[in-house]
């Protein structure tokens, strides 16, 4: 039995992952991949979470990437984009996708002048929090201006 290095970042899905860590942690590094997903992929993929991902080999790598691409035998709760707008469909965004998707969200919101998409494109708040004492500077200083003699 030969031993392997141990690679310090493993690439996956277009993240460098630390190779020191368990691979159930380390998932969640990508963007909208949970601590819960991360063991979902991880049970599913049947990949140990408790292995290191610096030791992983490529077969585990490719289980665990064919297993984030393909996320039917996962339960419709878990999914991070349930009846698309578009789409009408159930389905998991991750990396690039998640924040792309996002920026149209809130394209659409301010130009059907929704009341969240105002808020948005005021620059406050959006789900309800109240702004007397919080939200105040965010880029706006109001000085006081002195009187003119």
């Amino acid at each position: 039995m030969t031993e392997q290095k141990a690679k310090h970042i493993v690439r996956v899905f277009a993240t460098d992952l630390i190779g020191a860590k368990p691979i159930g942690h380390a998932l969640t590094k990508v963007k909208g991949i949970s601590f819960a997903m991360a063991n979902a992929i991880c049970t599913i993929s049947g990949v140990d979470k408790f292995k290191k991902t610096g030791i992983l080999d490529e077969q585990d790598i490719q289980k665990l990437e064919d297993t984030m691409k393909n996320l039917d035998k996962f339960p419709k709760w878990m999914l991070n984009r349930r009846r698309d707008y578009d789409e009408g469909k159930d389905s998991h965004l991750m990396s690039i996708n998640l924040k792309l998707r996002t920026e149209f969200d809130v394209k659409r919101l301010k130009k059907i002048k929704s009341y969240r998409g105002m808020r948005h494109s005021a620059g406050l708040p959006v789900r309800g929090q109240r702004t007397k004492g919080h939200f105040r500077a965010k880029g706006k200083s109001l000085g006081v201006k002195r009187k003119k003699k």
